[in-house]
């Protein structure tokens, strides 16, 4: 694995990129011999860094014989803070930048990176893109997801609290998230004992920040209409159901847009143990283009 940084284009600092490669051969980032094939990137999602999603990263490398690129998104590890005024948009532009300086093509992309990566598609060529339980809200149907009571408590300092109502409100736990406060609260206090828990409760903060800007950018069927970018839009069949719900609307309203159910994953399919996941993602990804004009 290497480790660098891609700088951002607003001028805010740097982010963190981690790169896997089929082979053991050591480059120079954004040096790649031209032998070497175009990477792909993939986009995290909230309250977790990218290095939870390495032995992924490092599965799709050897099944694609292409190098994939993880990055910490803002306010994560050497990644640059969230600014004041994050937005969407400074999603799509730290993508973007990550995407040239690793000379990538294709994209995949876990719950709220699935939402970025597919707002970045409306204005960004991108090759290929896989989301996995896409965290996009179509015509208001995430703001039902949506607690005042997290901010207000993350605000407070009551990190207990806002990571039950998180919880709670997303229902990406499994069973977990259906159980009451109170027992969330102290599920909170225990995994605050393990170093995944303390960093999920420090990354509480980008959480408000990401999940209002999933509902600034509300979209509407008619945004994605003219999108040109292959897509495959998948989501576990232990996940929370509007997931499904609205990768199948996509893929019913927009001619590039696949959807799939993958059994027996739960939301937080990339990050588990095996290769059934990173197999389907890795032949959408190898598949070749529709021929043009009828050719054979």
């Amino acid at each position: 694995m290497e480790t660098w940084t891609v700088e951002t284009d607003d001028g805010g600092g740097q982010l963190e990129v981690h790169t896997f490669r089929p082979a053991s051969k050591a480059s120079i980032p954004g040096s790649h011999a031209p032998a070497e094939p175009s990477g792909v990137v993939v986009v995290h999602g909230t309250l977790v860094t990218d290095s939870l999603y390495w032995p992924f990263a490092r599965t799709l490398s050897l099944m694609l014989r292409r190098p994939v690129h993880c990055y910490n998104r803002r306010g994560r590890g050497r990644s640059a803070p969230q600014p004041p005024g994050y937005s969407a948009g400074t999603e799509i532009a730290d993508l973007q930048a990550v995407m040239r300086s690793t000379g990538s093509t294709d994209v995949v992309a876990h719950s709220y990176g699935g939402f970025v990566a597919l707002q970045a598609a409306r204005s960004t060529e991108i090759n290929r893109l896989v989301t996995y339980d896409a965290a996009v809200s179509l015509s208001g149907n995430l703001h039902g997801r949506w607690r005042p009571e997290l901010e207000a408590a993350v605000s407070a300092g009551q990190l207990d609290h806002a990571w039950a109502h998180l919880v709670q409100g997303l229902g990406t736990a499994g069973p977990i998230s259906y159980l009451p406060m109170g027992a969330l609260r102290m599920l909170s206090v225990l995994s605050a004992q393990t170093r995944l828990g303390s960093e999920m409760r420090s990354l509480l903060p980008t959480a408000v920040a990401e999940m209002r800007a999933v509902l600034d950018a509300d979209a509407h069927l008619h945004d994605f209409t003219s999108l040109a970018t292959p897509t495959l839009m998948l989501s576990g069949g232990w996940s929370p159901s509007y997931f499904a719900e609205t990768g199948r609307t996509l893929a019913g309203a927009v001619p590039v847009i696949d959807f799939a159910t993958v059994p027996l994953q739960f939301h937080e399919g990339p990050l588990r143990p095996g290769r059934r996941l990173a197999a389907r993602i890795a032949r959408f990804l190898s598949a070749d283009p529709a021929p043009a004009d009828g050719a054979p």
